[in-house]
């Protein structure tokens, strides 16, 4: 079919996820074709080095033959079993025992969703059903983190902390609470680690003494870097602050993997440098490299069996009809083999070279600030370096410099604040990492050229 024809049919048919549904029919689907390594090629032959990894997801690269071959064979063994009845398959138990023995402490018990949003929400019904096995269903109280990001369900977007997921959609619930980010750049109590965490513990007290005291808390959810807030990396020691004070006020701590998750950050797990044991966490992306839908809740020992004998004989009532599905665990053990075979160390690499690139671009007249973590970066663009003033509106900041970055080759998330999110695949070469820094150079100069920008360098 033709590609102008595809475009029509997405028009009239495909609903996109977070788009302007007008501005996207106005604007047409870009139609991605093929991909190999860390590069796409889109329906018109362009190839673009992809540093967003899809959608932070594909963190062993594109066209990896191992995890092709490990579904195309458990699509004709075993396309499909339900985990319902006590049935199983194979992938779906190693894979579990696999996360389980490589997961942080206590974290022995796997349930399989198909990503991350339902896994959020798995763990809000999960945790709910812990308090009330353990006869304190007053603890109905949620708190996470503003710019924090825990998926679009019903339930888990109102965790999320961003305008967007609640506009019109009658959210956050009333049991749902935010305290400040940690956002080191813009934090009133300014840059100083301590002082943030000190400001961050205080506001978790603060909350929840408005809310009753911990009695009343459930559970507080943090991501060990917030990514669709904008990348935002917490001081060192932050996570494990939190979730220190979490366990002293007895309130359960999630920490929530789904972009950290794989290597994105280094390790397997975000949260082994962070150096936490989370009493739940949530993955997905990565788990699977994009290759198949599937997310998991990772569950420590001591949630597991309040639930289990708080339930007795009677069944725990959750459960999806893709839950452990067979073929994507069977892509998940395929990817785990690959992220243990090389592509972390890859990944380490790479992401050291991305950072030493980024930072080499941090005299560039718009560039505020570069952040991040092995593969997952972000550059906050600014007007006026030293009040940290934020691109105009006007000049269209997530529009215009996706399309310029596209146009040179390289796709990237572009924020409407004004901030560029990296998060390539763990697989990129050297040239890879050097032309995702060269185009991006591209499009920061392209950036301090558009008229609306220059209007406000010159108004400073």
């Amino acid at each position: 079919m033709l590609a102008n024809s595809l475009i029509e049919l997405d028009r009239a048919h495909l609903i996109h996820p977070v788009a302007s549904y007008r501005g996207h029919e106005a604007a047409g689907v870009r139609l991605l074709a093929s991909a190999k390594g860390a590069t796409v090629t889109d329906a018109t032959g362009r190839q673009l080095v992809d540093g967003f990894a899809g959608l932070w997801c594909v963190n062993a690269g594109y066209g990896q033959e191992s995890i092709v071959e490990a579904a195309t064979q458990q699509m004709r063994t075993l396309p499909y079993a339900t985990g319902y009845f006590s049935l199983g398959s194979e992938p779906a138990v190693r894979l579990a025992a696999e996360l389980a023995e490589r997961a942080p402490g206590s974290l022995n018990h796997v349930y399989f969703t198909l990503g991350g949003s339902d896994a959020v929400d798995s763990t809000i019904r999960f945790i709910r059903y812990y308090w009330n096995a353990l006869g304190q269903p007053q603890r109905d109280q949620f708190i996470s983190v503003e710019q924090g990001y825990h998926g679009s369900s019903v339930v888990g977007a109102g965790l999320t902390a961003l305008p967007a997921f609640h506009a019109g959609f009658s959210l956050p619930l009333a049991s749902q609470h935010k305290i400040p980010s940690h956002y080191s750049y813009r934090n009133p109590v300014g840059a100083d680690g301590a002082a943030i965490i000190a400001a961050s513990l205080a506001a978790l007290e603060a909350k929840i003494a408005e809310l009753g005291g911990p009695d009343r808390v459930a559970a507080f959810y943090a991501e060990p870097i917030q990514g669709s807030g904008g990348v935002l990396v917490p001081p060192d020691g932050w996570m494990k602050a939190m979730r220190a004070r979490c366990a002293e006020l007895d309130i359960l701590f999630v920490a929530d993997e789904v972009i950290t998750g794989f290597g994105r950050t280094g390790p397997l797990f975000a949260c082994e440098d962070d150096g936490i044991v989370p009493d739940l966490m949530t993955v997905a992306k990565g788990l699977t490299s994009g290759y198949a839908p599937m997310g998991a809740v990772l569950m420590s020992d001591h949630v597991y069996n309040t639930i289990a004998d708080g339930a007795g004989k009677a069944a725990v009532g959750h459960g999806y009809t893709y839950s452990a599905h067979p073929v994507s665990a069977a892509v998940g053990l395929a990817a785990l083999k690959l992220y243990e075979d090389g592509l972390l160390d890859n990944g380490r690499r790479a992401g050291a070279r991305l950072m030493a690139g980024l930072n080499g671009l941090k005299d560039h007249p718009l560039v505020g600030e570069v952040r991040g973590r092995g593969m997952l970066a972000a550059i906050e663009l600014v007007t006026d370096k030293v009040a940290k003033t934020p691109l105009p509106a006007a000049a269209e900041p997530a529009r215009r410099i996706f399309d310029r970055a596209w146009a040179n080759g390289l796709v990237i998330r572009a924020f409407p604040t004004g901030v560029l999110g990296y998060a390539p695949p763990l697989c990129c070469t050297d040239a890879d990492i050097d032309a995702i820094v060269e185009r991006t150079a591209q499009t920061l100069d392209q950036t301090l050229a558009d008229p609306d920008v220059r209007a406000a360098l010159q108004q400073k």
